[in-house]
């Protein structure tokens, strides 16, 4: 590895060649001149004498009744207090359409398909009662989770209770 002079000098030179043709020449700041700046207002008493708009602000409605509905083992008949919760969703509905989806859950006893098929019966259960107090089917999907995503991890009577359900979302 033999490197000479000039195959080292010559890059060296031209580097140095092309910093020095980039640097800036200084300016002199003495024979600048600042024009006039000052900035004409505009009147706006014409304006100041109009009376105030009020802009009222649009609360939008919310529905306060219960969105998770539980199930006794084995069964998809719902309660009393499901059906009174129920009742109160179906009035909203018809008062603000939206569409809502039913997500039907069962806890892990069971073989999978059976959960996923009781998940279904539970959510089919509470649209057809909504439609019964007047909602349009066509805003209701159903789907069902099964086992799936469960709301207690657990297996006892506590866990499997909070998880036969029917969440409205």
């Amino acid at each position: 590895m033999n490197i000479s002079l000039t195959k080292l000098g010559l890059p060296v030179f031209c580097l140095s060649v092309l910093l020095a043709g980039c640097s800036s020449a200084p300016v002199d700041e003495t024979t600048s001149t600042i024009e006039d700046t000052t900035v004409q207002t505009a009147s706006v008493e014409a304006e100041a004498e109009a009376a105030p708009v009020m802009v009222e602000e649009i609360e939008e409605p919310t529905n306060t009744a219960a969105t998770v509905f539980y199930f006794e083992f084995d069964k998809a008949i719902l309660s009393d207090e499901t059906r009174a919760a129920l009742v109160e969703h179906a009035q909203f509905m018809m008062d603000y359409p939206t569409t809502i989806r039913l997500e039907g859950h069962a806890d892990e006893r069971g073989t999978r398909e059976y959960n996923m098929a009781l998940g279904e019966r539970r959510a089919n259960a509470v649209k057809e009662f909504m439609v019964l107090q007047g909602v349009a089917g066509s805003m209701i999907e159903v789907v069902s989770y099964g086992e799936e995503r469960a709301a207690s991890f657990g297996s006892n009577a506590a866990a499997w209770s909070m998880n036969r359900r029917v969440e409205l979302k």
